[in-house]
């Protein structure tokens, strides 16, 4: 008896992703001003190695054979960020030219190769500039988006028709500036806060613009969503993995979705002496406006305990014995992206979703055959890609599935030591080999499904 095979839509998006500091390189050149992650990566100890993405991937001089490659392996739809500082150097006020023509190139590459541009227009790389007057924390930093964002839409709009505002406003609000493991590397849980809020403030602004001047195309956000699971049954544990939820993921859908902040977490914010923003009623309905899709970025669940000493949420992360995890320690849980597509549809009745990252760290090498054999990514994006149909095959309207990444890149603190790639990079040589992760999508893309395992 065969196996069975799963299918998918025809209009179905196969696509991978990647974005602007991760890849690009070039952080003198081409006119472009200094990010939060030039400062950030400047400091020692903050990344792994002290590594930077002054060359990245040489993203910028190599665009034109990335694209080619994305191409001989059927890739359907390329996922990228454009990086503010090479459009604003200053974060407003003057246009640099040039880094308009290098995404114009970009963009053009791609569709001469028959692969659909969806552009990310923050994802992270705030200008310097603007961290100066305090960062997200300040609300002019919403307007100052707006007006790049216009520009953007302005300049590549005739030919790109899919646009994500936002990517994980979480990671840009707390784990930059709260947690400090990312830029600007503050520790204010307030900052963080109000970071949260006015980077949906800029969301909704773009919005706005990209409606009032009937804009073509789709527009939408990218949020990472995942589980938070009590590591017991204990009601100690429920109640932190309700904070924990709270914290991740209801603290940026409600938001969007309803137009309203969780009050669960207003009230603990409160209580712990967190200084709110006002909650504006204007805002609010600027951040909850119609979006032609929402777009998840899932990696995997995780595991909450109960820690009263963790301020302001008492809780921490632990995985449990039997979690098989990747080289970054994230346990894999399929079933939970399976459960996340659901609740998106059924508690927040979104009714058109984008997978706009899913994938796995592992520590790759060549082989001595000259390849890289990945088995353990292989299987864990075999399993999400099973754990989406599932969900589809209960009623949730997913769009299409884009694969982080295209290519190990810089991953932020972790340096080049995190290889999320279907395709390797020698960074001493620049040199570019497919995966079997890689051959593998490629014929998943080119099937249009799978064998059920």
């Amino acid at each position: 008896m065969g196996m069975e095979k799963i299918s998918f839509p025809q209009d179905f998006v196969w696509g991978t992703a990647t974005s602007a500091y991760q890849i690009e390189g070039g952080v003198n050149e081409g006119g472009r001003g200094e990010s939060i992650w030039d400062r950030y990566c400047a400091i020692p100890g903050n990344v792994q190695r002290n590594e930077t993405g002054e060359v990245a991937c040489d993203h910028f001089h190599r665009h034109k054979e990335d694209v080619a490659q994305m191409k001989r392996l059927g890739i359907r739809a390329y996922r990228f960020s454009i990086a503010w500082p090479r459009i604003l150097p200053e974060g407003h006020g003057r246009v640099n030219e040039e880094g308009i023509a290098f995404y114009s190139s970009l963009v053009d590459e791609l569709l001469a190769a028959g692969i659909e541009p969806y552009v990310t227009l923050y994802h992270w790389d705030l200008p310097q500039a603007l961290q100066e007057i305090g960062g997200w924390a300040n609300p002019v930093v919403a307007d100052y988006f707006s007006e790049y964002s216009q520009i953007v839409f302005d300049r590549l709009g005739d030919r790109v028709k899919y646009w994500i505002t936002l990517n994980e406003p979480y990671c840009a609000a707390f784990l930059g500036n709260y947690e400090g493991r990312m830029a600007p590397g503050l520790h204010d849980f307030s900052t963080a806060v109000r970071a949260a809020y006015h980077l949906y403030v800029a969301h909704g602004l773009a919005v706005k613009d990209f409606r009032e001047k009937k804009r073509a195309g789709e527009i939408g956000i990218a949020l990472n969503l995942m589980g938070r699971l009590p590591f017991s049954e204990s009601g100690a544990d429920l109640a932190a993995a309700k904070r924990a939820d709270g914290y991740l993921n209801r603290w940026f859908l409600d938001p969007i979705i309803k137009g309203t902040y969780p009050e669960d977490m207003i009230a603990l914010y409160r209580s712990k002496g967190v200084v709110l923003p006002e909650f504006k009623e204007e805002d609010l309905a600027l951040m909850s406006q119609d979006l032609d899709f929402i777009a998840l970025n899932y990696y995997n669940d995780f595991y909450v305990k109960e820690d009263p000493g963790q301020w302001p949420l008492g809780f921490r992360i632990e995985n449990p014995p039997f979690a098989q995890v990747t080289d970054r320690n994230w346990p894999i849980t399929e079933d939970g992206f399976t459960n996340m597509l659901l609740r998106m549809k059924q508690e927040y009745g979104i009714e058109r979703i984008l997978v706009s990252e899913n994938g796995a760290s592992f520590h790759d090498v060549v082989g001595a055959d000259g390849h890289v054999h990945d088995g353990a990514r292989c299987d864990y994006l075999k399993r999400h890609v099973a754990a989406m149909h599932r969900a589809m095959e209960a009623g949730v309207p997913v769009l299409g599935y884009f694969v982080w990444s295209f290519y190990d890149n810089f991953e932020w603190a972790n340096g080049y030591d995190s290889r999320f790639g279907i395709v390797y990079i020698d960074f001493a040589t620049q040199k570019r080999i497919v995966k079997d992760s890689g051959y593998w999508y490629a014929k998943l893309i080119a099937e249009n499904g799978m064998q059920a395992e």
